[in-house]
């Protein structure tokens, strides 16, 4: 699944298209370096999310298509 799209349905960022524009500003990494919105997201995968001084790492834990919004947190784990 594209990273843009799993960060929608994990519910980590409200919209696709401002997951797109964060993205394209280098603000998401994943394991470690810059990716593009298009990048494919895998279990296991750390991403980091940096918005201003707070910077958020979480480590994939699920990729669905579609979850509830119940279920939308059992998709990342929290790290450190």
């Amino acid at each position: 699944m594209r990273l843009d799209k799993w960060l929608k349905v994990s519910r980590l960022i409200k919209r696709r298209t401002v997951a797109n524009e964060a993205c394209d500003n280098e603000r998401v990494s994943v394991n470690g370096r810059p990716v593009r919105a298009s990048y494919e997201v895998k279990p296991g995968d750390v991403v980091e999310l940096r918005f201003g001084e707070r910077v958020t790492r979480i480590e994939v834990l699920a990729v669905a298509e579609s979850v509830g919004k119940n279920d939308a947190a059992a998709m990342y784990r929290e790290l450190g």
